[in-house]
């Protein structure tokens, strides 16, 4: 009997491995967009340059729309698209426009109609906490008092402030340690949370609401867009305001909702759950960030509970507050170090961080190059650096604004090499999402934890829905572990590593995970 299963453990490894280059074996795929599906962010500027001028444009993602449909991705989220004096393009000039560099608005429109028509959404980043200093709102600001757009944005004499002006506190979304800003006069200060060439809009003026409004139903009724990320969420009003955040939130989706009843909106709001909590009846869906750092933490330190029993709790958590809420979880993004360096350049780890991510509830985003493991460390600008579609000499839409770093053809393997090599990152993560997609106890099933004593390094969690019952394990250590299995979980449907099914368990060598399907 152990022979046996023992060759069933090679025979589903093999699978798992081969899965990646046909998914015809697998269930009818289905998209859980927005609650379970998978996004896939996208930085214009370094991802596809079509027209040979080193800088990537919305020709060059519209070519390569069926490149994302065959990793497995359902939406696809930009960041900022919209004229601005930075490469980062959070200070915005215009909100009704498109950055040139970028091409045109009807580029874009033609970007958003072919994703369509392959069943892609459409995610834009909406920046409305602040605009750039060199917005035509702020140049008119500054000029005086008693201009008409002064009180679009946040003003103080500098007698009043004189306290605050060298003082703040750095918190997880910015260390930025002066936030009242001088426009040249020496007498009246604007207050600008992250830097002084953001200066933050004042939501307390009902024309910057309905300004704001204005701007949401352009992109949603002329352009078409499916919904927008919103940036900085709990820094609309200061940090001592927050009901005032929250009840702006819930007017803001009204009035979204009033527009396109099914609009898609994700907020960012860095902090601890306690404070998260509170902005989900207004932004439905919100970034998991605990999950980016608890996940690195377990995979660092071999704590393989860790991770399930903080997700547990957050998502019971979360669910008393709205239980329709969209947990949008994420392995790294555009201001993050790159998942493969925060995990010391080990491929294994990579590989089952991957595996955690895509088999753990939640509506995964997936930042453009970790399909193929690029790299990249701050300043931010060397964690967006181009794509790497094919060896250099043959990679006519690799963009060239920056010079990389971190993700070089000495450092990364290609796209169009990986594609040839069926134990590649790309593989691994086409096969994972095509399993995710597949079986809905692991798209959308609920998250179960087992009782009873488990090695250190072990993490184990069931995920189930009806009558599907999926029980996954992992071994995030170094060393060979036993965990059990619960009777009634025969199908062995995906495997990472080496491992040995025995009587009743299942013994895991470093890095290697299971997943065990019951019907």
């Amino acid at each position: 009997m152990k022979k046996s299963l023992l060759i069933l453990s090679i025979l589903t490894t093999a699978f798992s491995l081969s899965c990646s280059e046909s998914t015809q074996s697998m269930p009818e795929v289905e998209n859980y967009w927005p609650n379970a599906g998978i996004t896939y962010e996208i930085f214009v500027q370094s991802f596809y340059d079509s027209n040979g001028d080193s800088i990537g444009d919305f020709n060059g993602v519209s070519q390569k729309l069926d490149y994302v449909k065959e990793l497995g991705a359902n939406a696809i989220w930009f960041m900022p698209i919209m004229p601005s004096p930075t490469y980062h393009k959070y200070d915005v000039t215009d909100y009704k426009a498109v950055h040139p560099d970028y091409g045109t608005m009807e580029d874009f429109k033609k970007l958003v109609s072919e994703a369509h028509k392959r069943d892609i959404k459409i995610v834009i980043d909406l920046i409305i906490n602040h605009t750039s200093s060199e917005h035509p709102w702020f140049l008119e600001a500054k000029t005086g008092r008693e201009n008409p757009y002064r009180d679009y944005y946040v003003w103080a004499q500098k007698d009043t402030i004189a306290d605050f002006l060298d003082k703040k506190t750095v918190t997880l979304d910015s260390d930025n340690i002066r936030q009242w800003h001088d426009p040249g006069s020496g007498e009246d200060f604007y207050y600008g949370f992250f830097w002084g060439g953001m200066p933050d809009l004042n939501f307390d003026n009902p024309k910057v609401r309905e300004e704001i409004y204005g701007i949401g139903r352009f992109w949603l009724e002329e352009v078409g867009v499916d919904g927008f990320r919103l940036d900085a969420a709990k820094h609309i009003f200061p940090d001592d305001r927050p009901l005032d955040n929250h009840e702006f939130w819930g007017e803001f989706r009204a009035e979204m909702e009033s527009i396109k009843p099914d609009i898609y909106l994700v907020g960012e709001v860095y902090d601890k759950k306690e404070i998260v909590a509170p902005y989900l009846p207004g932004l439905p869906a919100l970034f998991n960030f605990d999950f980016h750092y608890t996940l690195i933490k377990a995979m660092n330190e071999g704590e393989g509970m860790l991770l399930p029993r903080m997700q547990k709790e957050l998502l019971d958590y979360y669910q008393g507050v709205t239980p329709t809420f969209i947990d949008a979880t994420i392995s790294s993004n555009h201001d993050q170090p790159r998942l493969l360096n925060e995990l010391g350049s080990d491929p294994a780890k990579y590989k089952q961080a991957i595996a955690v991510l895509l088999t753990m509830p939640g509506a995964p985003y997936l930042y453009y190059g970790e399909e193929i493991g690029m790299l990249g460390l701050k300043p931010d600008e060397h964690i967006r650096e181009p794509f790497l579609w094919d060896e250099k000499t043959k990679d006519r839409g690799r963009t060239q604004w920056i010079t990389a770093k971190y993700s070089t053809d000495s450092t990364v393997t290609p796209l169009e090499l990986q594609r040839k090599d069926p134990n590649s990152y790309f593989h691994h993560y086409k096969s994972l999402i095509a399993l995710r997609n597949s079986h809905p106890a692991l798209a959308i099933g609920s998250l179960d934890l087992p009782t009873g004593e488990l090695p250190k390094s072990a993490m184990v969690y069931f995920r189930r829905l009806g009558s599907q019952q999926a029980y996954i394990v992992h071994n995030l250590g170094k060393e060979e572990i036993e965990v059990p299995i619960p009777e009634g979980f025969d199908s062995h449907i995906f495997g990472l590593g080496e491992a040995e099914l025995v009587s009743g368990a299942v013994k895991l060598k470093g890095n290697a995970s299971r997943v065990f399907l019951s019907q």
